[in-house]
């Protein structure tokens, strides 16, 4: 970002999360350039470049007709795309600050894809894979640059979802997470950071609430529909507001330890088991805000303050459902 100029962003796999990506970086100002990983015929080629210039379009003009932007700017947001055959991967990659691989989630793409934007991108080049799958210790094995690759795990549709988790390496240069931290941010996005780790964040939670939601379907204690409505507006509708852990804190990890222990014995499965840390955290009297630390410490806040701050956001959420109601005077 030398003399304050906006760095190139580029893309490998121009599919679903491609796109997404694109539309992002275009809305904030950035040139992006996106590579189509696969070889096809011309003609096939030129259909699939204009789906994906028609994609970009409409996310475009989704959001502005949401109220997000005047439309009148989507052609010239989307203008800031460029589409290239892989077998351009080189003039495409060249300048690119950021590299970002977006293939499908197999062996052969993502080696493929490693290897072509090892061999055509810059040596100083940022490289984040979108996989929320693989382990960024086996794809920046297969990279070639292991000191500037992590991942970078967007969540569908990216354009929308705030949320980016950074997983890097023991090899990765600390600057180069400082660095994607910061484009990240600068364009409005949440970026957090994780270790090499299975599920990484949100796929591993997500995946255990999801497999327990159809754990009550298929043993007859609720319909899909009920299910759904208890995590919109229970389940969603708290955590939204407070992190799970910050939920853990507000509620006491006493509470949560006792609702696994009976949980755990009820349904005779580990699964609901208490976790160590949070045994732990009650033999050290941590068990939120009512002792003034647990996941995370509140000596240095005024908790009504906080309390409060946290009833008005959650009265928020409660107008923005339409489920607020005028007292009966």
């Amino acid at each position: 970002m030398a003399n304050g100029a906006v760095p190139i962003v580029a893309c490998v796999g121009a599919g679903r999360m491609g796109r997404g990506i694109a539309h992002c970086f275009a809305y904030a100002g950035f040139e992006v350039r996106l590579v189509d990983a696969k070889q096809r015929s011309k003609a096939a080629q030129a259909a699939f470049f204009e789906q994906t210039y028609e994609e970009i379009r409409s996310s475009l003009a989704t959001v502005a007709d949401l109220g997000g932007f005047d439309r009148k700017l989507v052609e010239r947001i989307a203008g800031r795309v460029a589409v290239f055959p892989r077998e351009d991967a080189s003039a495409a990659l060249e300048g690119a600050r950021f590299v970002f691989e977006a293939v499908p989630e197999t062996d052969e793409a993502k080696r493929e894809a490693l290897a072509l934007i090892d061999e055509a991108a810059d040596a100083d080049a940022i490289v984040a894979s979108t996989t929320s799958t693989y382990l960024s210790t086996q794809l920046s094995a297969w990279s070639g640059r292991p000191r500037h690759f992590l991942n970078a795990h967007w969540l569908n549709p990216a354009f929308i979802v705030p949320l980016v988790e950074l997983s890097p390496t023991d090899e990765t240069d600390p600057d180069v997470v400082a660095e994607t931290k910061a484009l990240l941010e600068g364009i409005g996005k949440v970026p957090v950071v994780c270790k090499a780790s299975p599920g990484y964040i949100v796929p591993r939670i997500q995946a255990l609430a999801m497999n327990e939601a159809a754990r009550l379907v298929e043993e007859g204690v609720a319909s899909a529909e009920d299910i759904d409505k208890a995590v919109k507006y229970g389940f969603g509708f708290r955590f939204a507001v407070l992190g799970l852990l910050e939920f853990i804190d507000w509620g006491g990890g006493d509470i949560l330890y006792h609702a696994s222990r009976y949980l755990s014995d009820a349904m005779n499965d580990p699964r609901f088991a208490t976790p160590e840390i949070v045994r732990s955290n009650m033999a050290e009297k941590r068990n939120g805000l009512r002792d003034g630390k647990g996941f995370y410490d509140y000596a240095d806040i005024r908790v009504d303050d906080y309390r409060r701050a946290k009833m008005t956001a959650f009265m928020k959420s409660l107008e923005n459902a339409g489920l607020t109601r005028e007292p009966v005077p």
